[in-house]
Order: C-alpha cells, then sequence, then structure tokens
C-alpha cells in the first residue's frame, strides 16, 4: 500500500531531548561580561554580587498571585496619581556600595518623577537609584530568603533605596521598610492594620488584602482605597445614584402637582357647584319674595274689598 499523502514523513534520526540550561551560579565574571552576556542574553536570571553571579530564584505561585495583586493596586495609584513610574520586567540597577559593587534586579520597582535620574523609554537597566524596590520571597531555600531579607535589605539601606517591601503569600514572610536619615531601615508600622507608604504619598494596602486579594473592581467602594481605585467609576455611581434620586423626586413632584391640579379642579367643581346652588337659592329666595309680594298685594285688595262693601253698607247720616 502506498503510503498517504497525509502521512507524517519518517524521522531518520531521533528528536533530541532539550537540555536545560546550566546555572552558572557562583561563576567569577567581570561586570562588563554580566551586562554583556548574562544581564539580558541569558535563560536563567542572574543577579552580580562584586564579581560572581548570583541566580534569582523563583517564587511560588501563589506567592505570585500576592505579587501581582499588589502591583495591579500599585498601577491604579498611579494611573489616579502619575507621580511615579512602575517597572516591572526585573530590570536591574547598580549600587556601589563600601562593601562592593552589586547589580541587583528587584520583582518591581518605583521610579518617582522628581528623581534626579529618570527613567527613559528605551533604557534596559536603570541608571539611578529605584525610589521602592519590591521583591516576591521564594521560600523554597534558606539562602533565597537570607538574601531579600538580610542581604538584599542592607544593600538596599546603603544604597539609598528610600523604601523596600518583601512579599509573600504568608503574613509571618511579609516585610516593609522605610529608610531613617541614619541610613537604615525600620519597619513600617501598620495604622489600624493598613501600611502607608512615605515615598508615594496617599498609596496605602490593607496588610490582610495581601493574602485576601480582593477583586480591584471591589476596592473603589472602600475607605482605604477610594481615592485611588477607579475614582471615575465610583463618581460615575454616585452621579447615576444622584440623577436616578432626582428622577424620583421629580416623579414623585410631578405626582404631587398631579394630586394638586386634581384637588384644584375638585374645588373649583364643588365652588362651581356651590354657586349654582346659592344662584338657586337666590332664584328661590327671590321667587318667594314675589309670591309674598303677590299674596301681600291680594291681601290689600282682598281688605279694600271689604271694606268698600261695609261703607256701603251703612245709612247715610
Amino acid at each position: 500500500m502506498s503510503q498517504s499523502a497525509f502521512a507524517e514523513p519518517r524521522l531518520t534520526q531521533p528528536t533530541p531531548e532539550p537540555v536545560a540550561p546550566c546555572s552558572q551560579a557562583g561563576r567569577v565574571v567581570s561586570e562588563d561580561a554580566y551586562w554583556r552576556l548574562y544581564y539580558l542574553e541569558s535563560d536563567i536570571h542572574y543577579e552580580w554580587n562584586d564579581g560572581r553571579l548570583e541566580e534569582k530564584p523563583v517564587s511560588d505561585y501563589e506567592t505570585f498571585l500576592v505579587y501581582h495583586w499588589f502591583m495591579g493596586l500599585l498601577g491604579h495609584f498611579l494611573t489616579t496619581r502619575p507621580i511615579a513610574t512602575l517597572v516591572a520586567l526585573e530590570m536591574g540597577f547598580r549600587l556601589a556600595l563600601p562593601t562592593g559593587t552589586v547589580i541587583r534586579r528587584p520583582d518591581f520597582g518605583v521610579v518617582r518623577n522628581d528623581n534626579p535620574q529618570p527613567l527613559l523609554p528605551l533604557d534596559v537597566s536603570y541608571h539611578g537609584i529605584f525610589d521602592l524596590c519590591i521583591e516576591a520571597l521564594s521560600d523554597k531555600e534558606r539562602d533565597s530568603i537570607l538574601r531579600d531579607t538580610v542581604v538584599k535589605k542592607a544593600e538596599y539601606a546603603a544604597g539609598g533605596v528610600p523604601e523596600y517591601y518583601v512579599l509573600h503569600r504568608t503574613p509571618e514572610q511579609q516585610a516593609f521598610f522605610t529608610l531613617t536619615s541614619a541610613g537604615v531601615y525600620r519597619p513600617i508600622d501598620p495604622e489600624d492594620g493598613v501600611i502607608r507608604s512615605r515615598v508615594l504619598p496617599g498609596f496605602k494596602f490593607r496588610v490582610d488584602d495581601l493574602c485576601r486579594r480582593p477583586e480591584h473592581g471591589t476596592l473603589r467602594n472602600d475607605l482605604v482605597y477610594a481615592d485611588f481605585v477607579l475614582p471615575g467609576w465610583r463618581e460615575a455611581e454616585q452621579l447615576a445614584v444622584t440623577e436616578a434620586q432626582a428622577r424620583r423626586e421629580a416623579e414623585q413632584l410631578a405626582v404631587t402637582e398631579a394630586q394638586a391640579r386634581r384637588e384644584a379642579e375638585q374645588l373649583a367643581v364643588t365652588e362651581a357647584q356651590a354657586r349654582r346652588e346659592a344662584e338657586q337659592l337666590a332664584v328661590t329666595e327671590a321667587q318667594a319674595r314675589r309670591q309674598a309680594e303677590q299674596r301681600a298685594q291680594e291681601a290689600e285688595q282682598a281688605l279694600a274689598r271689604l271694606q268698600a262693601q261695609l261703607a256701603d253698607r251703612q245709612p247715610d247720616r
């Protein structure tokens, strides 16, 4: 039997299985080699720690969801108050520290509009110091936890990053720091469970919401988020409520006016009937007067005849 025209061609050699890239973590490379060979060209994301490559660990999916929810919330804020630029591409930036130079790639960062070093549209790395760095913590290995919670915390503080947040699926592993005038981080204390940013005035979030991750659309009526999450929707809804109330009041006014017109018409009918009754009464009274006058006249005439008859019957004297 001849081979079908739709049959797959016979392979002469087996297809090789893809080979996972081998990690170069710990390898000593120059800074120039890092930028050229490992920053953009590598399939594995590396950071550079004073001459050595460090592989960025991968967070679990639930931690990614926390990260994604928070990034969306921050996006709403910066849309409403465009005072900064959000970068979420693991963009690297260089920190020349007293202990050595490092190149870090935060999971996302924020550059304020008044930062001395603007973020330019074609930049693939940031040439200044981020105003806010956020890391999604990977807790699969102890070294990964220490890198984000201890090493990077110290580096970001020494490099002058004003705020640093660590996100995780559990509240115990979350952390939020602000830089003091002494150049060290102190925790941002929640007020009524709400973290308020100093770097981004007006940006705030409820710590419990990081794990609950409510839909952003529902936050527009939440007092914590109402100032910057979909304020246009809230204003439109309020306008719709106001218009609906105005329509109800107009309809009620129309009902009241219609009722007033009916009452006025009924009053007019009553008054017209009263006038007709008064006119009829006047006619009746006039008729009664005429009849009374007629009877009086007849009585006078009868009396005059009677007196005339009496006068005729008396003898002459």
